[in-house]
């Protein structure tokens, strides 16, 4: 029987450091040996999560330091580590950095946890310097602590030994120095890395990185690094479901659903269905309730605008008085046209007078702060992330949502409601 799980932050001084590969390939290793591994990520990110949980071979669950309070936190971990030996909690961007109100950093997070963080150190194009960037991170905050290195990249052996020699100075551990091999590199877009499935060979892939791990890391000592994780305690109420049958778009184009709200609303008893528009289905007839959530739908344009199914299902939910509730990309798909960036209309569900485009030169991000007073089942204030490349433009209809950034200042409306149909570009991720 496993008792008390263990945690560890895999972190670093900056974005493209290599966290993503790092905990992938020690994800996949630790399994490989027989360990119980549960994953988690920081802060309000899709698309790692689903690496996560192939490597792990069991879900991953987002954890926000700025979107959910402590008690959420603690408790989320708690749950997500039943059952494991290990919680790796993946960071975001670098160690200290948070949103614009100095808030929701991974810091923040191991903080918030007590666990220890794992540095990984990018050496491309490092020298000796790389001892006083180590030791700045090491010291930089009293209530986190930098337990080990993983260095990252390497050059050579010549180099390795350069960069070996100066960290003896700050007293961490180094528990790795990976090599820089292309194998290594996952492939990127706008949103960040692509999705999974649509990576070729990605199991190949994780196999190359659970090696690398087991070749250059010292994976005895990673367990013996971690601390056990606080008590869970009583979690604070999760978002009421959207309705007590709710039918749930997921598919390639409809991908971005956060698992602490999918089982909220079945911990409050609420049965949920999915359904793929990409295969031109239907929400189950009986749902009283469909969330679309978001994705790529701009990526399957054709595919969707054929899909007649799919938009004959959505009118006859909302026809029998169901909530219908579309994030990002699902707010997209309830308008009537997607034009996408090649300038191509694409016909969509026609719930809403609304065409969306992706015209955005540079991408719209942020934390929000939400207020509404709608016919969604939630608190008046919710928190919230948005992060797009596209614009919709209707008129005459009222907002779903007021918003604020994270400092505060105040945003354009945003999304619209028709009755009890209504979306945004917002992700909501918590109650305020």
């Amino acid at each position: 029987m496993i008792h008390s799980p263990k945690g560890i932050v895999i972190a670093a001084p900056r974005s493209g450091s290599g966290k993503t590969l790092v905990s992938l390939g020690l994800l996949a290793a630790l399994r490989r040996q027989g360990l119980v591994v549960a994953p988690a990520k920081t802060g309000p990110d899709y698309i790692d999560p689903a690496f996560l949980g192939l490597a792990a071979g069991r879900p991953a669950v987002n954890l926000d330091p700025w979107a959910m309070r402590p008690d959420q936190l603690r408790a989320l971990a708690a749950q997500q580590a039943t059952g494991a030996e290990l919680l790796l909690v993946e960071g975001v961007m670098g160690l200290f950095d948070a949103a614009a109100d100095g808030v929701g950093s991974t810091a923040d997070l191991a903080e918030t946890l007590g666990l220890p963080v794992l540095l990984v150190v990018d050496a491309e194009r490092q020298g000796q310097s790389v001892a006083p960037l180590v030791a700045g991170f090491s010291q930089w905050r009293p209530g986190v602590r930098v337990a080990g290195i993983i260095l990252n990249r390497l050059a050579s052996a010549r180099h390795e030994r350069m960069l070996v020699a100066a960290l003896k100075a700050t007293g961490l551990p180094l528990l790795g120095a990976i090599p820089r091999r292309p194998e290594l590199v996952l492939p990127e877009r706008r949103l960040g890395l692509v999705l999974p499935g649509e990576v070729a060979g990605f199991a190949a892939f994780l196999d190359h990185a659970a090696e690398a791990m087991g070749d250059f890391v010292d994976l005895d000592a990673l367990p013996a690094l971690s601390a056990p994780l606080p008590p869970g305690g009583k979690p604070p109420s999760p978002l009421p479901p959207l309705g007590q049958r709710i039918a749930i778009a997921r598919d390639a184009a409809f991908a971005f659903l956060y698992p602490h709200l999918l089982e909220g609303w079945r911990a409050q008893g609420a049965e949920l269905s999915f359904f793929s528009p990409l295969a031109d289905a239907a929400p189950a007839p009986d749902a009283d309730a469909v969330f679309l959530p978001g994705g790529y739908p701009e990526l399957h344009g054709p595919a969707l605008a054929a899909a007649g199914n799919f938009h004959a299902g959505l009118a006859a939910a909302r026809d029998r008085g169901a909530l219908l509730y579309g994030e990002c990309g699902g707010f997209m798909a309830l308008g009537e046209a997607l034009i996408d960036a090649e300038g191509n209309s694409h016909a969509m569900a026609g719930l809403l007078p609304m065409v969306s485009r992706m015209d955005r030169p540079k991408r719209v991000l942020g934390y929000r702060r939400l207020l509404h007073d709608s016919p969604l089942p939630w608190p008046a204030g919710l928190n919230g992330h948005e992060f797009h490349y596209s614009s919709a433009r209707q008129s005459g209809l009222p907002p779903l949502f007021e918003a604020l950034d994270a400092e505060g200042i105040r945003q354009m409306p945003m999304g619209a409601v028709l009755g009890r149909v209504m979306g945004s570009y917002a992700h909501v991720i918590a109650g305020a």
